[in-house]
């Protein structure tokens, strides 16, 4: 039973799932805006939101190796985020993922979101 099973499914694999996630995130550090799909959108904007805070608490201490080791992939992404948030992103409320409504997929109406950094 799938109970207390609220992640985002995203009609993906465990490991599918989990590429698409660290590479939309990717995306969003390096670009700082993407164009996207309302469901992947909700689904990467939590676990954006951890990488940012991760990088914003780091700064002033040092990383725990735990939490680095926590997921696959996280070194290069938090070491990109805290290159690129520090003169832009220096306080602790910026720097928050944020989706704005696009526009529909004309062939099966499916909603885009403009997924941004503020």
């Amino acid at each position: 039973m799938r109970h207390q099973r609220n992640r985002y499914q995203l009609s993906r694999t465990a490991s599918h799932r989990k590429a698409l996630l660290m590479n939309l995130s990717k995306e969003v550090i390096e670009h700082e805006r993407i164009e996207t799909t309302e469901a992947k959108a909700k689904a990467v904007k939590p676990e954006l939101e951890k990488l940012i805070h991760a990088c914003q608490a780091r700064r002033s201490s040092r990383p725990s190796p735990g939490a680095v080791r926590a997921r696959p992939g996280q070194v290069r992404r938090v070491q990109a985020v805290r290159g690129g948030c520090s003169p832009l992103r220096a306080s602790a409320t910026a720097g928050t993922p944020a989706s704005s409504s696009s526009a529909r997929v004309r062939s099966d109406s499916t909603e885009m979101v403009l997924l941004e950094l503020v």
